[in-house]
């Protein structure tokens, strides 16, 4: 695999497909999302992502962890409490999260038009 620096050009994806498929994965951007406001409990993030299993989870904040945009810490405490937070990669992702969601909005009637069509054709 190689693991060498970006490529100059912005528009080549080779050098960033296995970035691309982490944070296009299914739970990455919602999780981002649970975290942009604020540090919060596993208990919590899990409660904002509908549908998330704890294992999933476990696995999207580690990962997420790994790469550098989420930060864990342990406060001392009894039972000790486990808190999940952005670090700055990971609020300059959820920028870009923020900036996808509004096209998203603008753009989501204008799809809807166009898979019914599409389907309708089919």
């Amino acid at each position: 695999m190689d693991m060498t620096a970006p490529p100059d050009n912005p528009r080549n994806c080779s050098g960033v497909s296995e970035i691309f498929n982490q944070i296009g994965e299914k739970w990455t951007m919602q999780v981002v999302v649970a975290l942009c406001d604020q540090p919060r409990r596993f208990n919590e993030i899990k409660r904002i992502v509908s549908g998330i299993s704890q294992q999933m989870l476990t696995r999207t904040l580690k990962t997420l962890e790994r790469d550098g945009m989420v930060e864990r810490s342990v406060r001392v405490s009894r039972p000790p409490q486990v808190d999940y937070a952005l670090t700055e990669l990971g609020r300059s992702l959820a920028d870009s999260v923020h900036q996808l969601a509004e096209w998203a909005s603008a753009h989501r009637a204008a799809i809807h038009d166009n898979r019914l069509r599409y389907d309708e054709q089919q």
